[in-house]
């Protein structure tokens, strides 16, 4: 095969990444805005020694759950910021699952049964949007896997607050980054790569108000700190006194819901590197005196602590890794409440805490990012005693 030939195949399954799985003449193809079930055919995009990627290009035998996507700009060629709009909510989920499933198996060695809980609304979802500014000066999205800039004027998944056309009519420095976030008191903040911005966005979750810096993380899909606070916190089943750390912990949601179940003789580690996150949740817990918030590296500040009763770490999608776990391991926690946006590498990390004494006790995935390939899940481990 070449670049740009079309071959037509059967799409056999879904794979890590947003893309289904075909083979022709023996050589893995990975297609993009296809379904497992279909007959398509493909233009091919990219080539490597072990497999192909491409785009389906015309659907022969059409999938039930195929739906006509809500974004005209949701194609081959068009933005890469959704993977799944042609595919229905349900299937987008059902897939979701499969996937999760399929890493388990392979990197954890291990069989796990989880659906992907939806979680409303499936459009205008997103609260947070980051841009670039394209050479004629509009706010721009990416095509998929191409450094092509494909300027936008509205998005089904933004946040009906996130006015595309408004902010896209200033002007705006070529080639620079744009985010537009949305409070849950319905401010928005709007910055600009290069020009310091100091406005804070206020988000509620549950009754704790935070004020955030436009630099901090916090989740896109507006009701995913509420949803995952909340199973967190389920699954960490904390007690009275005890000794909790929020690892890469933000500005501290998972804190906000730990800190009165501890209660005022429990203790609350938050770690974290971000300085505008560490700035974030100094403001926001200045009147908590059971809360400390350190500063650094996870695997780096942990040296400094002897025990451990629960521990909860949200690590980036990388995951945490051999290192961090060992760490943990050291402070010998009765649970382990593992927030993660990749399976690929939740299932590597819970590879790792299956041998050095913890079990897999529960999990929960949520569908935190409808239409893209995206998936959040919250795991515990229990130690084996």
């Amino acid at each position: 095969m070449n670049i740009g030939d079309e071959v037509v195949v059967d799409i056999s399954g879904i794979a890590h990444g947003g893309h289904c799985v075909a083979r022709h003449e023996g050589q893995v193809i990975f297609v993009r805005h296809a379904i497992p079930g279909e007959k398509v055919r493909v233009r091919i995009t990219d080539l490597s020694k072990s497999f192909a990627r491409g785009d389906c290009i015309e659907v022969i035998s059409a999938s039930l759950d195929r739906v006509k996507a809500p974004c005209a700009l949701a194609r081959p060629g068009g933005c890469g910021g959704c993977d799944f709009q042609h595919i229905s909510p349900e299937r987008q989920r059902k897939l979701k699952a499969e996937i999760i499933k399929e890493q388990f198996l392979r990197l954890a060695k291990m069989e796990v049964d989880v659906a992907v809980e939806e979680v409303l609304p499936i459009t205008g979802w997103r609260s947070r949007m980051e841009f670039t500014v394209s050479n004629d000066g509009k706010l721009a999205m990416y095509e998929a896997r191409r450094n092509n800039l494909i300027a936008i004027e509205d998005c089904k998944i933004a946040h009906p607050k996130i006015d595309i056309k408004g902010v896209s009519s200033r002007k705006l420095p070529i080639g620079k980054k744009v985010d537009i976030a949305v409070g849950t008191d319905g401010e928005v903040t709007t910055t600009i790569e290069g020009r310091e911005s100091f406005a804070l966005l206020k988000q509620e979750v549950d009754g704790f108000v935070f004020s955030i810096s436009p630099e901090s993380f916090w989740q896109s899909h507006i009701e995913a700190p509420r949803i995952l606070l909340r199973a967190a916190m389920e699954l960490a089943q904390l007690q009275t006194g005890d000794h909790f750390y929020d690892l890469y912990s933000g500005v501290g949601l998972f804190t906000s819901g730990a800190v009165n179940l501890v209660g005022v003789n429990g203790r609350i580690t938050m770690i974290e590197e971000s300085a505008s996150a560490i700035t974030d949740a100094r403001r926001n817990f200045a009147n908590y005196e059971n809360v400390e918030i350190v500063e650094g590296k996870v695997e780096v500040a942990l040296k400094a602590f002897k025990r451990a009763d629960v521990v909860l770490l949200d690590p980036p999608r990388a995951g945490a890794g051999e290192r961090v776990l060992k760490s943990i391991r050291a402070l010998n926690p009765r649970r382990i409440i593992y927030v993660a946006c990749d399976p690929a590498s939740l299932a590597r990390d819970t590879a790792i805490l299956q041998g050095s004494g913890y079990e897999l006790d529960g999990l929960r995935a949520f569908d935190l990012f409808p239409m893209t390939q995206h998936i959040e899940s919250v795991a515990r481990f229990i130690r084996i005693d």
